[in-house]
C-alpha cells in the first residue's frame, strides 16, 4: 500500500475529478442550448417580395405561418409571377430564420473552439 492511503480505500483513477466536472459543464451547455432553441422556436420573421407584394411568415420552427399576397398581384393571365413572388418570399424568410438560429447558438457556443458552431 502507497503512502497516506487507507485499507479497503481504491485510489482514485487520474483525471475522474475532472471528467465529472466537464460532463456537468456539458450538462449545462445542453440545458442551456435547449432553452436557446425554445427562444428560437418561438420567433417569428417576415420576408416580401415585389416590393412589398407579396409577404411570407417564417416560425423558429422554420414552418410557414402565413402568406399575404396583395390583390393588385394576383394575375390569371400570368401565374408564374405570383409564384415566383411567393418562393422569392418564402425562401427569404427561411434563410433569414437559419440566420437567426444561427446567430442565437453562436452567441451560446462562442469561445468553446468547436468547430461548426
Amino acid at each position: 500500500m502507497g503512502r497516506g492511503m487507507k485499507a479497503g480505500k481504491k485510489p482514485k483513477a487520474p483525471g475522474m475529478g475532472n471528467m465529472q466536472k466537464q460532463m456537468q459543464q456539458m450538462q449545462a451547455m445542453q440545458r442551456k442550448m435547449d432553452a436557446v432553441q425554445a427562444e428560437i422556436d418561438e420567433m417569428e420573421t417576415t420576408a416580401t417580395s415585389g416590393g412589398g407584394a407579396v409577404s411570407v411568415v417564417v416560425s423558429g420552427k422554420k414552418e410557414i405561418k402565413d402568406i399575404q399576397i396583395k390583390p393588385e398581384v394576383v394575375d390569371p393571365d400570368d401565374v408564374e409571377m405570383l409564384q415566383d413572388l411567393i418562393l422569392a418570399a418564402a425562401n427569404e424568410a427561411l434563410r433569414q430564420m437559419e440566420e437567426i438560429s444561427q446567430n442565437e447558438m453562436g452567441k451560446l457556443t462562442a469561445g468553446l473552439g468547436i468547430p461548426g458552431l
